[in-house]
């Protein structure tokens, strides 16, 4: 007797990841239109989206009903396209949407640098550099609605890794924080929304911090938080009692990290810690998103997430010693870091 739960056989299980794929780009066309938004407030056919959107009926409703297949949508017995719970995350206006980051992920810079991929595994090259002739950086200073996608993508994600990191370490103590490339200061305005007696630095590129001024003013907290600008290879700001970065170190390879690194130390008050939010790669076989974020790194940006035995010695090579890594409630964590 073959029990219903059998694992389906791995030629089925090799097709399902070699057309994974097809599933991405079907997502993209469900945020770039943002089909989310036009079901939000009642089921729609696939004929009124298209009306919506400016599509090809027959072929959109291709495209809801391979969506609604793994529960993105739902059809009903009228044909009309439902809300889920997973479509509802690609809604623009909700908290923790997703939308922003399925049209960077999968739309006009990753996804073309990811068929380069090839190139990176042959020459350790960063895939998105090759195929582009730029860095990424340099790729959204010249286009600016990617850049907003990106930006987007990124405040999304620091929605949800903030109530982690705030649910998992206790900040409490601190009297001068300072984020280094804290964007316009999301998981800082958090971090003092609820430790009230610290204050805080937010240090950015001169753009950014142009943004974070209103921002901390809409909070009610302009007047903690002192706003400044520069290059983090060169310095930043001195007499922070702790320093943080969120998807920082990530971005750059063991020497350029190295840099930023030393720069806090050399900055930061006497007894000083330094706490990165990042994920920690697992040894061996485990799964963890953290381990195709790297190949990501490699293709965009030459950066690398890093087990725990290499947070320690990149920590070390600057100075500090790796006291604790703290596990959040998602995949990120708080490692902590003292002056050795």
């Amino acid at each position: 007797m073959t029990s219903s739960t059998q694992a389906p056989p791995p030629t089925e299980v090799l097709l399902q990841m070699i057309s994974g794929f097809w599933l991405s780009r079907t997502i993209y066309i469900a945020a770039k239109l943002g089909l989310a938004d036009l079901v939000k407030d009642q089921p729609r056919t696939a004929a009124e989206l298209a009306t919506a959107t400016g599509t090809h009926a027959p072929s959109l409703y291709r495209i809801l009903r391979a969506l609604a297949s793994v529960g993105i949508f739902t059809e009903d017995e009228q044909g009309r396209f439902v809300q889920t719970p997973v479509s509802e995350l690609l809604r623009s206006d909700v908290p923790g949407s997703m939308r922003a980051v399925a049209m960077v992920e999968l739309g006009q810079e990753h996804f073309p640098a990811w068929g380069n991929l090839l190139h990176s595994v042959k020459t350790g090259e960063i895939a998105f550099d090759n195929l582009f002739g730029e860095n990424i950086w340099e790729y959204y200073a010249k286009h600016s609605d990617d850049a907003n996608n990106f930006n987007d993508a990124m405040s999304g994600l620091t929605e949800m890794s903030n109530q982690a990191v705030l649910a998992a370490y206790d900040f409490s103590g601190i009297g001068t924080l300072v984020d280094v490339a804290g964007g316009v200061g999301g998981m800082l305005s958090a971090i003092l929304q609820r430790y009230p007696d610290t204050r805080g630095v937010l240090f950015d590129l001169p753009h950014v911090i142009n943004e974070a001024g209103s921002f901390f003013a809409a909070a009610g907290m302009r007047e903690r938080v002192t706003l400044t600008s520069g290059d983090f290879f060169q310095a930043v700001p001195e007499g922070g009692d702790a320093y943080t970065m969120k998807f920082i170190i990530h971005d750059w390879d063991d020497e350029k990290s190295a840099t930023i690194l030393k720069n806090i130390h050399r900055a930061m008050n006497p007894g000083g810690k330094v706490l990165l939010v990042e994920m920690v790669v697992p040894a061996r076989n485990e799964p963890h998103w953290s381990k195709f974020m790297d190949l990501n790194m490699l293709v965009m940006a030459g950066g690398r997430e890093r087990t725990e035995a290499e947070f320690r010695a990149l920590l070390a090579n600057a100075g500090f010693t790796l006291t604790r890594v703290i596990q959040t409630p998602g995949p990120v964590c708080v490692i902590e870091a003292v002056q050795a």
